[in-house]
């Protein structure tokens, strides 16, 4: 194997003695090292490709390891080997373990739309659905589940009465998910640690299983996800992590950077090797960088440095006001473009919060430049996606409440809404699912004998058509299952336009298709492989779409993680704004900071930061003042420009002539 690495990243594959922490700043080639140590360890160590795991966060950042890998070395040699996500580890050892955990075959897997609407259901049941705590109560089991808090462990440590009455409904959150045999997002990593600490036979089985472990992005897991890696190393040696505590921005969502310093603990004889040199950025954006990063305290220190020379300085924008900023930003994009023959797929615009976007839209769009709004609408989020969704995840498990409830009158069957909230009522009363309550004989006399027989039809339908699932290509049964409902034509019959219609048809045979080449790839999977498949995918890939043509990107600072453009634009670095008035209030300025940094080390050639004077804000115009982060960047490395600021002639003159060629091909030349 040709090693053509860095001595640094050369050290860190060939270690495989002791557990390492290869700390990896922002461009430093970490995807290289895990990459070529996966061929290291299979090709020089003779390691069984089957018996290696790499997990990382995204499905994107898995596809792009393993097509490394493939180029690295034979197909032949990796077969068996595991790159994937945290969760699509997590599905893979609750499938296989089924019967220990107590669920069924075809369990589903509960979205965030699913789960808040399971919890708003309790709390209606029990608590007269008191004001709107539902949401905060979902991101409480979420916390809870991601810190491997369990619901007897809530309940005993919840304190005020928010707490206490969060923690009764996670008992019985939990207690329904498993009544419908369905799972959250979350559980696909508790279950199997709890799993784990309770039947050391399984665990032992996996570790045989699993010899050596790889996790990228270690910063940015929680507690449950660090129990399940010191589950399945133990005491061997077998583990490297790839992190960076100055990218981790994702504490509200539980990641623990200190998960980074733990590792000295629980593992005495760990190694740890950095990879400073930056392979992304000029020296002018890293020193700004590390001069900003300086400013938290560090477990371990690190600075980064490239040969890739000074370029040119950062262009600080000063604006009046947002709409300014817009047009200054657009302004310098359509001029750098024009002067450097760029393309408009080498530009980001990042920013703090999502409504920042509407400015720049418009903006663009008035200028004829082609853009992508990263965080737009998933595909999984159309009606009649959702609508067929249903009922795959029905026909995998009939038990699903949530899936049951949409699907039951659409199209209609006159199965109402007054219908379906007194067959709640019964199957609670039953302690059964909704389908399996349309079976029980004291149905008919809870309802009329009409209301008794449409729902008797329905799941006389559907049993029917889910025996055939036995007999045939599930993509078959799915097809069958779209004529029987004449999905077609309830489209025609509830859209204002033909041409509507049309389109979200098109839209559900795009998904038979995704389907079918789903099924094409894996042939032995049933229809609840595939529809879990499908879950996870639009759960983990809402953001990822980012390869599109020649289009310039608007992103959250969030969203950017993992990306590189060769220009940015970091807008909006107010306080307030950035760091945002949240984290000021809670004392959280320490993430804020790194999620600065991470927009700056996105930028490859040039940076260029705007800010603003005044500022709307919920109708009302406000006095911002400029983000303490300006006053940590290093300023002999900064260029002003705006207000107060006098522009070359030159410049003026080049400037206009870039608006002039933009207005040209608007208008067709």
């Amino acid at each position: 194997m040709s090693l053509q690495l860095n001595p640094a990243q050369r050290a860190a594959v060939l270690t495989i003695d002791a557990p390492l922490l290869v700390l990896a700043g922002a461009g430093s080639g970490k995807t290289r090292v895990i990459t070529q140590k996966i061929a290291y360890l299979i090709e020089t160590c003779q390691m069984p490709a089957g018996t290696i795991v790499a997990v990382t966060f995204t499905n994107k950042a898995a596809r792009e390891m393993k097509e490394r890998v493939h180029k690295l070395m034979d197909k032949s040699k990796t077969k068996g080997l595991r790159v994937s996500t945290f969760h699509t580890l997590g599905l893979d050892i609750i499938r296989r373990e089924l019967k220990a955990l107590g669920y069924k075959p075809g369990f589903s897997i509960y979205d965030e739309a699913d789960t808040i609407n399971l919890v708003k259901e309790l709390m209606r049941r029990q608590y007269g659905d008191p004001g709107n705590q539902a949401d905060a109560t979902r991101w409480q089991i979420s916390r809870w589940k991601n810190a491997f808090t369990t619901p007897e462990d809530a309940v005993r440590q919840a304190g005020n009465d928010l707490e206490q009455t969060a923690a009764k409904i996670y008992l019985d959150y939990n207690r329904c998910l498993k009544t419908y045999n369905a799972v959250d997002f979350d559980d696909l990593i508790m279950l199997p640690v709890v799993l784990f600490r309770d039947r050391d036979d399984i665990l032992q089985k996996w570790r045989g299983r699993i010899r050596y472990l790889l996790v990228d992005e270690y910063q940015d897991t929680n507690a449950t996800q660090y129990a399940l890696v010191k589950q399945l190393v133990g005491d061997r040696q077998g583990l490297t992590v790839v992190g960076d505590d100055d990218q981790s921005i994702y504490s509200w969502r539980g990641a623990q950077p200190e998960n980074l310093a733990l590792l000295k603990q629980d593992f005495v004889n760990l190694r740890v090797i950095k990879l400073e040199q930056n392979y992304r950025s000029t020296g002018t954006i890293l020193k700004a960088a590390n001069h900003l990063i300086s400013n938290n305290p560090h477990v371990f220190e690190k600075r980064l440095w490239s040969e890739l020379g000074n370029g040119d300085p950062i262009s600080i924008i000063r604006a009046a006001d947002e709409e300014q900023e817009g047009e200054q930003v657009i302004s310098e994009l359509i001029h750098h473009q024009f002067q450097k023959q760029s393309r408009f797929d080498d530009y980001a615009v990042l920013y703090r919060g999502n409504h920042q976007s509407r400015i720049f839209e418009r903006l663009l769009r008035e200028h004829n430049i082609p853009y992508y709004l990263s965080g737009g609408t998933s595909f999984f989020a159309y009606t009649e996606i959702k609508d067929i969704m249903a009922y795959l995840r029905m026909l995998a498990n009939p038990d699903d409440n949530n899936a049951f409830l949409r699907i039951a009158n659409t199209p209609r069957r006159g199965i109402g809404p007054g219908t379906l909230e007194r067959l709640s009522t019964f199957a609670n009363s039953q302690d059964s699912s909704l389908f399996t309550a349309c079976w029980n004989d004291l149905l008919g006399q809870a309802f009329s004998p009409r209301a008794t027989e449409n729902l008797r039809d329905f799941v006389r339908w559907f049993s029917r058509l889910e025996t055939t699932l036995d007999q045939k290509d599930p993509v078959a049964v799915v097809e069958r299952l779209i004529r029987d409902i004449n999905y077609e034509q309830w489209l025609m019959d509830t859209c204002k336009e033909a041409g509507i219609a049309e389109r979200k048809m098109a839209n559900v045979m795009d998904l038979v298709n995704w389907l079918r080449n789903l099924h094409r790839k894996e042939p032995e999977a049933n229809l609840a492989d595939l529809v879990n498949k499908l879950t996870l995918l639009d759960t983990l890939d809402r953001d990822e779409d980012n390869d599109r043509n020649n289009q310039v990107h608007l992103m959250t600072l969030h969203a950017c993680k993992g990306l590189e453009f060769p220009h940015v634009f970091l807008v909006g670095m107010e306080e307030n704004l950035l760091p945002h008035r949240s984290s000021i209030e809670e004392d959280n300025i320490e993430e804020e900071r790194r999620l600065a940094y991470v927009g700056i080390t996105r930028a490859q050639r040039s940076l260029t930061i705007s800010l603003c004077k005044k500022r709307r804000r919920f109708g009302e115009v406000i006095d911002c003042e400029p983000s303490r982060f300006l006053e940590e960047l290093p300023q002999d490395s900064l260029k002003w420009q705006g207000q107060g600021v006098e522009m070359p002639k030159e410049e003026q003159q080049e400037r206009g002539r870039a608006h002039l060629a933009n207005l040209r091909d608007m208008l067709g030349g």
